[in-house]
């Protein structure tokens, strides 16, 4: 490994990192206020914040994107995947949401092949059901205790897997600070509308009024932590490639089985740690496999 490739991941690992962080700051907010309204204002404020920025480097030309429909699925798919995510987190334990989010890389490989067409390996169907396995696992103390808001995480994985696919559709229609923006303008009024369609549902739960000033301050805390964490992995993968990168996804779960212990004293039992041990195996096969593939296509083209 290059002295380049070893700064790039070392990149890409604070960034997942600080993507946990933000996670737990999130959960400190629960009970103060709702999870679809702290998304909202996070929001908000990180397309605003973008959007001054793409401004100044690209120009008002920047934000007419090539496939405004494909972008208003990439907003809505985010939208869907944070709320629910942040709903989670307010109820679960961190680690045992983030280990079920952590279904959304295996449920991309599987909707590639539904939704664009790509070739899917076998090993991939057989790795998924493993995966399934792992959620399970997780699953099964939480879905007594709480019901059908067991399965928020599984949603959110879901609509983020779908959301990688639009990113896979949308490729080489902007630059990386633009696709940035596109997807945080439309997630932001999109949150907004469900946000205030909460409020008004009636129930009781849902129903929030203006946040004391420490949760905004908390809200702008985790668009900034948000956005410098998927520009350090930008950057990351610049250096060190996409396939270097990847594994380093998982330095997520470490962090949040640390952030959990130590902010809310949330200790992972031996069947949350279990059913992430095979979900985080299934997607670092994938990866592996991936790569495997790869290699081989390269050497078929190589001895054409």
């Amino acid at each position: 490994m290059t002295r380049d490739e070893r700064l790039g991941l070392i990149l890409a690992t604070t960034g997942f990192a600080t993507l946990s962080f933000g996670d737990a700051v999130v959960k400190t907010a629960a009970g103060e206020w709702p999870a679809h309204a702290f998304a909202a204002l996070r929001f908000v404020i990180g397309a605003s914040v973008l959007s001054l920025i793409l401004l100044k480097k690209e120009g008002a030309g920047a934000f007419v994107p090539v496939s405004p429909w494909l972008q208003i699925a990439r907003g809505a798919c985010l939208a869907l995947a944070t709320v629910f995510f942040f709903s989670a987190i307010h109820i679960m334990p961190l680690a045992e949401a983030m280990a079920i989010a952590f279904l959304a890389p295996v449920l991309t490989q599987v909707l590639a092949g539904l939704l664009l067409n790509e070739e899917v390996r076998r090993s991939v169907y057989g790795v998924s059901c493993i995966a399934l396995i792992g959620v399970v696992i997780v699953l099964r103390p939480n879905l007594a205790e709480l019901g059908l808001a067991a399965f928020l995480p599984l949603l959110s994985a879901t609509f983020f897997a779908l959301l990688m696919i639009a990113n896979r559709a949308s490729l080489g229609q902007g630059s990386s600070l633009s696709m940035q923006v596109f997807v945080a303008v439309v997630c932001a009024p999109v949150l907004i509308v469900i946000s205030a369609g909460l409020k008004v549902s009636g129930i009781q739960a849902m129903d929030y009024s203006w946040p004391a000033w420490d949760v905004v301050a908390r809200c702008a805390l985790v668009a900034l932590t948000a956005t410098t964490a998927h520009w350090l992995v930008y950057i990351g993968t610049s250096k060190a490639g996409a396939a270097q990168v990847a594994p380093a996804i998982y330095v997520q779960m470490i962090v949040a089985i640390i952030m959990g212990w130590w902010w809310f004293n949330d200790r992972p039992d031996v069947y949350t740690l279990g059913g992430a041990g095979l979900i985080i195996a299934a997607g670092l096969y994938l990866w592996r496999d991936g790569l495997k593939a790869d290699g081989e296509v390269q050497s078929l083209s190589r001895a054409r």
